[in-house]
């Protein structure tokens, strides 16, 4: 298998993507871990974004440490929004043979408005993450969607969140147990987040 895929904005990337990501590679067989930031968010009401340039190399910092993660630059690179379809096809023409990325359960209900989702559907095998606590009502879902809930795998719960993080930045708090140090690092030398609005505007 060529790796499992975490997808996002990681803004900032912290050690609950690390943490989840981790486990459920450990379930699935998966020796290898690629996060993708996402480039500009197609959502017209998304958050703003830190600079692309920011996120990316907070990713590459988070994971010095694990040499069993790495960090794919393509929708960083890409101009114009940032579409799971495009990134995945962009993955084939590098010799991908098949994609598996990794979503929360959460993400399910939004995944009928992505971009062309019904070919979304036949591009990607979606690993949709179950955390305890969070139920989903399937049979809400479209049909060719529910078929996800064969995909299902337990992630562990761990209560960390980057709006979180990015308001204990704003109200000077400490993020010390949150993000890996070098990001730590980071966020302050840069002055990252030091208001709630203080991002670039920048997925589907």
């Amino acid at each position: 298998m060529d790796g499992l895929i975490l997808g996002g904005g990681f803004n900032p990337i912290h050690n609950g993507h690390l943490g989840c990501a981790k486990a459920v590679a450990q379930r699935m067989g998966f020796d290898r871990i690629v996060l993708i930031p996402c480039g500009c968010v197609p959502l017209p009401k998304s958050m703003p974004l830190a600079a692309a340039a920011d996120r990316l190399e907070m990713c590459r910092r988070a994971i010095l440490n694990f040499p069993y993660f790495a960090v794919d630059t393509s929708e960083i690179e890409r101009p114009g929004p940032s579409f799971t379809i495009d990134t995945a096809r962009q993955l084939r023409q590098k010799g991908w043979e098949k994609i598996y990325w990794m979503i929360g359960a959460d993400t399910v209900s939004q995944l009928p408005s992505w971009h062309q989702a019904a070919a979304l559907l036949q591009e990607v095998h979606f690993v949709v993450v179950h955390r305890p606590g969070w139920a989903l009502g399937w049979e809400k879902l479209p049909e060719p969607f529910r078929k996800l809930q064969q995909n299902l795998v337990e992630g562990p719960l761990i209560p960390i969140s980057s709006s979180d993080i990015r308001r204990r930045v704003a109200a000077g708090e400490s993020i010390h147990d949150l993000v890996p140090a070098e990001v730590e690092c980071y966020i302050l030398e840069h002055n990252l987040y030091r208001t709630q609005n203080a991002a670039t505007p920048a997925k589907g």
